[in-house]
């Protein structure tokens, strides 16, 4: 059996006629009798009994009928979820609380109608990442790019993301309006789950070199909440932010997020796709993201050469 021989069938199920379904499917009488014999043969059954008038659904085609209809609607599903436009763009945000998640969710208010299929790869890397869109399983990804991609994936820069202090009221900087990066020497900063190789750690390990900083990754990641509880109830621990991520924490927390300022270290999102991927939805983030990008701070410092 094959899919050209069940559209026959159902051209003439639904014509009554064998002349209108060849006439429908562009064959000849002739071509569309042999179809069917050998359908029935395959089937072992009689599928239509042929009259004067026309041909008639037998019982036994009567009960093949719904069932090649299904047929059909699978296999165009199964078309129209390869075909761009016919089904979702699937963008990986890295975290569903940072700024690519709120720019994604800013970009799909602006145009309701788009279907969206917003992830997050499990422990991904811009290398992973970029696999993975060569690979068809993502349209697209926000990350960091400290170096060369792979042929056939493309960056664009999509975001600046100037980060921010996230201390408790306890702390000895909380009072601050703002701070330069180098008044932040000394303290301990907690990121606990950094991976080793990312793009991020990358970027910390640059910042820290350039600012003496002291980043502590030491300790199991229990997540966002677990972090804010920690450094709500310490007077030592503090973390870094995005000013674009959305977090949110217990009133009685009173956590504060202050800006770091002269220079202004910016976490520099891109967006990253399969250079000959023609969604129409891709076009349209890609053109939403060039309108909606502010320009980086005139302090901005990011790791040197990356692109932003």
């Amino acid at each position: 059996m094959d899919l050209e021989t069940v559209r026959t069938f159902l051209a003439v199920a639904d014509t009554g006629q064998f002349q209108e379904a060849a006439v429908e499917l562009h064959l000849t009488q002739q071509a569309v009798s042999k179809r069917i014999a050998k359908l029935e043969h395959g089937l072992g059954a009689t599928l239509f009994t042929r009259t004067a008038r026309g041909a008639h659904l037998t019982l036994d085609g009567r009960a093949f009928l719904p069932h090649a209809r299904e047929v059909l609607r699978a296999v165009d599903r199964a078309t129209a979820s390869v075909r761009p436009g016919e089904r979702a763009l699937r963008v990986d945000v890295l975290h569903l609380r940072i700024a690519p998640a709120q720019a994604l969710r800013a970009f799909y208010r602006a145009a309701p109608g788009i279907d969206l299929d917003v992830v997050t790869l499990p422990g991904a890397t811009v290398t992973t990442a970029a696999g993975a869109l060569l690979a068809g399983e993502i349209d697209a990804t926000f990350r960091a790019v400290p170096g060369p991609l792979p042929p056939g994936v493309t960056a664009v820069p999509a975001l600046h993301d100037p980060l921010q202090l996230l201390a408790g009221p306890g702390h000895p900087l909380a009072a601050a309006p703002a701070l330069r990066p180098a008044e932040l020497a000394g303290h301990r900063i907690w990121i606990p789950g950094i991976s080793p190789g990312s793009e991020w750690a990358a970027f910390y390990q640059e910042l820290t070199a350039d600012f003496a900083l002291s980043i502590d990754r030491i300790g199991p990641n229990f997540g966002t909440e677990a972090l804010m509880d920690a450094i709500a109830e310490s007077a030592e621990l503090a973390t870094l932010i995005g000013a674009g991520d959305r977090y949110a924490w217990p009133a009685g927390h009173d956590l504060r997020r202050i800006p770091l300022r002269t220079p202004t270290p910016v976490y520099p999102h891109s967006l990253l796709y399969r250079s000959d991927n023609r969604h129409p939805s891709l076009t349209a983030l890609r053109r939403y993201l060039g309108e909606a990008r502010t320009p980086a701070p005139d302090d901005a410092w990011t790791p040197g050469g990356w692109p932003g």
